[in-house]
């Protein structure tokens, strides 16, 4: 299979191969000078609960707010 650089430096993967990565939006790229590599990354866990936090309304400042009260002396 073919893949095609564009005028614009993006690289066109052919559908059989895109196919195979179904939810995979982002590629960890690497070279060793002669090959490029490409390494499907997953939403790290830690992404999926920054993700729910913004769904909930929760900011950062909540958060910080939540272990300062948490870390006071009674």
């Amino acid at each position: 299979m073919l893949a095609k650089k564009t005028t614009k430096n993006q690289l066109r993967l052919p559908k059989a191969i895109v196919s195979r990565f179904a939810g995979v939006e982002y590629f960890d790229i690497t070279t060793d000078g002669r090959a490029i590599v490409l390494r499907p990354l997953e939403v790290s866990r830690a992404e999926a609960v920054r993700e729910r936090l913004s769904q909930m309304g929760i900011v950062e400042r909540d958060v910080a707010d939540a272990v300062a009260w948490a870390r006071r002396k009674r």
